[in-house]
């Protein structure tokens, strides 16, 4: 169905495709693998017309074609879901969903009737509930990526890439996407599937392709390599253990940030939790069940009904996150591209924001050499891709993007850390790197929250876990209680 053949890229001076191959089947899922930067995204993006590959070929069942832009590749039948969502912001999930593909009737006129029957056979398809007739801004994470998704599906492709589109769905909603693409498997759809799950590799595809910096390194069928495999040909070495050794809590640390209370809405669940020096402390629970909501409500950046909170012991009512970052607390927000980074600024001044009294030479000028030389530090440690400081965020990799904000926050050097789903678009060797630095940073007295959806994540990292349902706190666990069994039970049922 679909042949990439020598396909090579370069932005300036910098080669990120070197003389890729890849083949997709008709009725095969096919994973593509990689780290970070690796090449995966520019791939796909060339396959749909959207960038202009430097040299190579790509047929579609045998005839070679190029494409202009990606409605060429639309018509063509090929479907993409992108790990940044491409959703207008302020329109609804049916206007999303057919934008610039409206359905009209006599006299051109817009068949809303029609594209709302459509849209709503095609959320049924997937089994999800998402209200089709608010603007998609009000919608959570995870109902954005099933309107994305269901986008892919109307049009009928015959290739469809989904790009890390399980990265903010929950157990059961994955299990519905993937038995939509079993049925779009038998029904002869080619599909190519990128992910960080490794596991999910596994459990639905047929053959895998890995890249490492640009270059093919095998592709295979999956029932011929096993994880610890995978990860030696994405990052060229063996990962023995993803999680650093937790120290002993200890319960005499003094408290940090001691929240009484809140209360997100009137009849609901009162929260209350307490986090000390030097501790991480992981926020469980389904989409939906209020961990990131609790800490806004804490910040002062989501109206609670109640709220106390004290920090070093002195009670404070936060306004908005800027009087927070005046105590030391900063903020890795869940959506990096919206609420994290300013996307048309360079990876320098992003790492800068809010910090430029760090680099103040005088009243009026900063050191611009100490500022640069800063940067570049933060860049290593995570370990950015990029030319250089001056790169524009938006050329990045998702990945690369939410390494940038974490490179941002080392560089602020904050003693409270709230970690909003760190490692989503994150490839599995810097998983490793990111858990390190955690704990790092904890070991040397900063207090972390980590809000995740990754439950091995949360157990793996985690002194304790607040464990979160129906928009509060329904335990705390710790020692020998961080386990699945106990956090899920929790979660779904609010009781052991």
């Amino acid at each position: 169905m679909l042949q990439l053949a020598g396909i090579r890229k370069s932005f300036g001076k910098i080669e990120v495709l070197k003389g890729v191959d890849l083949e997709v089947r008709a009725g095969e899922v096919h994973a593509l693998l990689g780290e970070n930067g690796a090449g995966k995204s520019t791939l796909m993006k060339i396959l749909c017309g959207i960038i202009k590959p430097s040299e190579g070929r790509v047929l579609i069942e045998g005839t070679e074609r190029t494409f202009a832009n990606y409605n060429e590749a639309i018509a063509a039948g090929i479907g993409i879901v992108f790990q940044e969502f491409s959703l207008i912001p302020y329109l609804d999930a049916v206007d999303n969903m057919f934008l610039a593909r409206e359905i009209r009737g006599r006299f051109r006129m817009l068949n809303r009737k029609a594209m709302l029957q459509r849209a709503g056979e095609l959320m049924r398809q997937l089994a999800v509930d998402v209200p089709l007739d608010v603007p998609v801004h009000r919608l959570s994470v995870a109902q954005q990526q099933f309107v994305e998704i269901a986008k892919a599906l109307s049009l009928d492709a015959r290739i469809l890439v989904l790009d890390e589109p399980t990265a903010t769905l929950t157990p059961p909603e994955v299990e519905h996407l993937f038995k939509v693409m079993l049925e779009l498997r038998r029904q002869g759809v080619a599909i190519v599937f990128i992910s960080h799950h490794l596991e999910e590799i596994f459990q639905i595809c047929d053959r895998v392709t890995v890249l490492r910096d640009g270059e093919l390194i095998n592709s295979c069928a999956v029932s011929e390599v096993d994880k610890d495999r995978l990860v030696e040909m994405m990052v060229g070495r063996r990962i023995e253990n993803n999680f650093p050794p937790k120290p002993p809590l200890n319960p005499a640390a003094p408290i940090v940030i001691d929240v009484e209370e809140v209360q997100l809405r009137r009849g609901g669940p009162v929260s209350r939790f307490s986090l000390r020096r030097g501790e991480i402390l992981g926020f469980a629970g389904l989409v939906g069940s209020g961990r990131t909501e609790t800490v806004l409500a804490m910040l002062g950046a989501y109206p609670a009904v109640r709220c106390k909170v004290s920090v070093d012991g002195i009670a404070k009512r936060f306004s908005g996150p800027d009087e927070a970052l005046e105590q030391g607390i900063g903020l890795l927000p869940e959506s990096r591209k919206d609420e994290g980074l300013i996307t048309s600024f360079s990876i320098l001044q992003n790492i800068s924001l809010n910090n430029y009294r760090k680099y103040q030479k005088n009243i009026w000028f900063i050191d611009l050499n100490k500022e640069r030389d800063c940067t570049g530090k933060a860049m290593e440690r995570v370990r950015v891709k990029a030319q250089g400081p001056d790169a524009r965020v938006d050329t990045l990799s998702g990945g690369n993007q939410q390494k940038v904000v974490i490179a941002r926050w080392l560089n602020h050097e904050m003693r409270v850390l709230i970690f909003d789903e760190p490692t989503r678009g994150i490839d599995v060797g810097v998983k490793s790197e990111i858990y390190s630095l955690m704990r790092e940073l904890a070991d040397k007295g900063c207090s972390i929250i980590m809000i995740s959806s990754e439950l091995p994540e949360v157990i793996g990292l985690s002194d304790r876990v607040c464990v979160f349902r129906s928009g509060g706190i329904v335990a705390t666990v710790e020692g020998a209680l961080v386990n699945s069994e106990t956090i899920m039970t929790h979660a779904t049922t609010g009781r052991l």
